[in-house]
């Protein structure tokens, strides 16, 4: 079928399955899925913040009836923009991969949300988190809502009579990332395994298991392909993103290997590496923990030395103003 094209709101994928999309996929502005089946509903993911959520499943009731109570929904992984409106899911099933639930316990919203109210104690990283994400969200009223249920790598849900499959293919972008690959409809909900158009972000890793894990949907009979960020995509989409990470990989590994910095290859690599992309800034995160695989994990580096050199790169670079 034909991709929707990616304006904000609810597309209807056909076969009872649809897509939530989000303009311009960048930071924050994250996808949702629903499957539907007679009366039985599934959600994939929430938003970053109630206002969204909320505003997200009025428009799904709207559209699709059933969609008035959600029996189950699944959270491909832990970060907010996935997770943050779970407590809008009132009632429903909500179901994860073991290893997303232990995240958002270790790290719950509210260390988030007090890093974005207090920006301006945080120096450069603060004001780096201020502008791609504290000033366009609304933070209040968040509950840190878990998942009632976990498995540990593959696992099967009905929604009516339609079989959806749960793949855990975490470590890679957090520690947990699911796919929920729908066969009969030839459509997979990606989470933050695909970023379309925009650059990823390697919070975990190794980038080997990411690869891994676009072969495997590259090996499904799929047609629909809708990422965690940026617009629906086909099967060409996964084969850009495997061409960054390999490329990104080996850009950073002569580099090591030569001896440089991270912080140094980053700067030369932002330069030609995928410039089309949204989000170059987060070279710098993907150089850095690439560097860390690279050491076998002796590299440690925390957020505030990440974000740094990336924070001065993007004023430096990206046309928005310092607050």
């Amino acid at each position: 079928m034909a991709k929707p094209r990616f304006t904000r709101g609810l597309h209807d994928l056909g076969n009872g399955c649809w897509a939530y999309l989000q303009p311009d996929g960048s930071w924050g502005w994250s996808n949702a899925g629903l499957i539907v089946d007679g009366e039985e509903t599934l959600l994939v993911d929430t938003l970053f913040d109630l206002k969204l959520t909320a505003e997200m499943l009025e428009t799904m009731r709207g559209a699709v009836p059933a969609a008035a109570e959600i029996g189950t929904l699944v959270n491909t992984h832990a970060n907010g923009d996935h997770t943050y409106g779970n407590q809008l899911a009132a009632g429903a099933r909500i179901v994860a991969s073991k290893a997303c639930r232990d995240e958002m316990e270790r790290r719950p919203p509210e260390a988030f949300i007090r890093f974005v109210r207090n920006w301006r104690d945080h120096g450069e990283s603060g004001a780096l988190i201020h502008e791609l994400m504290g000033r366009k969200f609304d933070f209040e009223g968040i509950e840190n809502t878990l998942p009632t249920e976990t498995f540990e790598q593959d696992f099967t849900l009905t929604v009516g009579d339609r079989r959806v499959e749960l793949h855990n293919v975490g470590p890679a972008h957090t520690r947990g990332d699911v796919l929920v690959h729908v066969p009969a409809d030839r459509t997979v909900f990606t989470g933050d395994v695909i970023f379309a158009e925009g650059h990823p972000i390697i919070w975990a890793g190794p980038v080997e298991n990411w690869l891994a894990a676009c072969d495997r949907i590259l090996g499904w009979d799929v047609e629909t392909i809708v990422p965690g960020h940026g617009p629906v995509c086909g099967k060409e989409g996964v084969r850009e993103l495997r061409l960054y990470l390999t490329a990104l990989r080996d850009a950073a590994k002569a580099r090591f290997e030569s001896g440089m910095s991270w912080t140094d290859a980053a700067e030369e690599i932002v330069v030609d590496h995928f410039t089309h992309w949204l989000d170059r800034e987060r070279v710098f995160i993907n150089v850095a923990m690439l560097y860390r695989q690279f050491t076998g994990g002796a590299l440690k580096l925390s957020v505030t030395e990440i974000y740094e050199p990336m924070a001065a790169w993007f004023w430096a670079h990206s046309g928005h103003a310092h607050p």
